[in-house]
């Protein structure tokens, strides 16, 4: 990306957007936030 361009940041911006609503519509057209994730990570013991 060395192309002295404006359209990186408004492309980088339209990006940002698109993330954003496709994760307002997913949570809105049924999809749920985890309130309380179930997350365990279990790491091996060190003998070391």
């Amino acid at each position: 990306m060395a192309e002295k361009s404006g359209n990186t940041g408004l492309a980088f911006i339209v990006g940002a957007l698109v993330v954003v609503v496709g994760i307002l519509a997913y949570l809105y057209l049924g999809g749920e936030a985890p309130d309380d994730a179930d997350i365990e990570i279990n790491l091996p013991a060190s003998d070391g």
